[in-house]
């Protein structure tokens, strides 16, 4: 068993203890991984859904890849479609748009990929992001820079965290916040 510190949370009336990994000197962020977490998801999607209900859109769109659960769970809950933004190019892909961020989890750039197949589901369609946790927010810009490229109209911002500074995601629908750790 590890020592490693954890951030205890309720998130949609579940509590999890998230594991602190240290990303940079004397700064360490709370790690939410909701793959296999299907108890975790389907109650965020639940609670997003209602949070949602009121916004008029036609399709939820998300980033590869700890996000794929939500955004398929948030699509069975609200019954509209969704998009997967992919992280690597495939030769069935065809005519793909992509744009390039730099991810805080890996400090690595970042490529996200919307597939041929599914620009005419986006084009001139009402579209809401789905996150799993926004933190710098590059994951966001980079599908905010494919979305802007395929022509569709991003009508609301999901997650199920927001992390850092809060004052910068007030405009994010989310379940809850996560502080920054520093020593």
């Amino acid at each position: 068993m590890s020592n490693r510190q954890v951030h205890s949370i309720e998130i949609a009336g579940i509590k999890r203890d998230l594991p602190l990994f240290e990303i940079k000197p004397g700064l360490k962020i709370a790690i939410l991984n909701i793959l296999g977490d299907t108890e975790l998801v389907q109650a965020c999607a639940r609670e997003l859904a209602k949070k949602i209900q009121d916004v008029d859109y036609d399709i939820l769109v998300t980033a590869e890849a700890k996000s794929i659960p939500l955004a398929y769970a948030l699509s069975v809950e609200t019954k509209k479609p969704y998009v997967t933004l992919r992280k690597t190019y495939k030769p069935y892909m065809g005519d793909a748009l992509q744009a390039e961020t730099l991810s805080i989890t890996t400090g690595q750039p970042q490529v996200l990929i919307l597939d041929e197949k599914d620009r005419h589901l986006i084009k001139n369609k009402k579209v809401v992001i789905v996150d799993d946790v926004i933190s710098t927010g590059s994951t966001l810009q980079g599908m905010h820079m494919i979305l802007d490229k395929a022509q569709a109209n991003i009508v609301a911002e999901v997650a199920i965290l927001t992390e850092g500074d809060r004052a910068q995601w007030m405009h994010i629908i989310s379940l809850g916040h996560l502080p920054l750790f520093t020593e």
